[in-house]
């Protein structure tokens, strides 16, 4: 499948400065495209098949909808528009790449398979594959930046969010389980732990995070659990930033979780107001922590 769909255009959109998009899974590439276009610039975007927004096509001022593996394709995209800069946003399954047919799933265009044999031959981790990505991409002169530069007001500020706060068996697994999230990150395996009474219930793979809280859910019939989502040590915030919205208050519901703990400054938090209104009403307790102030509790 191959659609172009111009959008928005007007006589001066041609003067407008350019940012490509390449657009995975969920609202964050919405969000990114909105304020991209509300900050003057032209959006033409580049989403993954199966997994972008239908959304995309009435914001961006032009989009194409490809398939995972044909990385070429996306490069001819943005070059064929004079774009030099680009970002990352949403989701991307990295599932399919365990497919028993996956070749044939994904028939791979050929600066798919110079990325895979250049940059991934050591791991397949998350980190890897990105930047196997943004280097493709970088032999062409596109170069990525974050997308948090143009909506910087996503990442979480500091405090309680909601009127619940974490009881001191709750702060205890929440201690606990940071550290246990840190090194999950520094291993670049997942980003959520799931913890109670300091027992690790589940850790975040390549299954995403509502799925890990689900598995929490079966193991932790009694719930009451707690979420610890924290970034990598090193994070790059061009890519893969922790994220959390509506859709993961709905989940910790169903599975029983009651405590939410994030990091300050480092976490995506998606439609604020609605989130805080839901975990208010749900009874979960939204934290938005610091490294250096869990280290305090500690010790104190």
């Amino acid at each position: 499948m191959n659609h172009i769909m111009p959008s928005h255009t007007d006589s001066g959109s041609h003067r407008k400065p350019r940012i490509g998009l390449l657009a995975g899974w969920g609202r964050f590439p919405v969000v990114f495209a909105e304020a991209a276009r509300a900050q003057g610039y032209s959006v033409h975007c580049v989403g993954i098949l199966g997994l972008a927004s239908d959304e995309l096509a009435d914001i961006c001022d032009e989009y194409r909808v490809s398939p995972l593996a044909r990385v070429g394709r996306a490069i001819r995209f943005f070059r064929r528009r004079g774009i030099s800069r680009a970002v990352m946003a949403g989701k991307v399954e990295k599932r399919v790449l365990f497919d028993p047919f996956r070749v044939i799933r994904l028939l791979p265009d050929l600066r798919t398979i110079h990325m895979w044999l250049r940059y991934c031959t050591e791991n397949k981790k998350d980190d890897t594959l990105l930047l196997a990505v943004i280097r493709e991409f970088a032999r062409d002169g596109i170069r990525f930046d974050s997308a948090l530069d143009f909506c910087p007001e996503l990442l979480v500020k500091h405090g309680f969010l909601t009127r619940r706060k974490p009881s001191p068996q709750q702060w205890k697994d929440i201690r606990f389980g940071w550290e246990m999230a840190r090194e999950m990150g520094r291993l670049d395996i997942g980003q959520t732990v799931v913890v109670n009474d300091t027992a690790v219930i589940a850790v975040e793979a390549i299954e995403g995070t509502d799925e890990c809280i689900r598995r929490a859910g079966h193991l932790c019939r009694r719930g009451g659990f707690t979420v610890v989502k924290v970034a990598k040590p090193n994070q790059d915030m061009r890519f893969d930033v922790p994220t959390v919205g509506v859709k993961t208050l709905h989940t910790m519901h169903e599975a029983g979780g009651r405590t939410l703990a994030i990091e300050s400054g480092m976490t995506i938090l998606l439609d604020e107001a609605e989130v805080i209104e839901l975990a208010n009403k749900l009874g979960i307790a939204i934290v938005s922590v610091k490294a250096e102030e869990l280290q305090l509790r500690e010790s104190a």
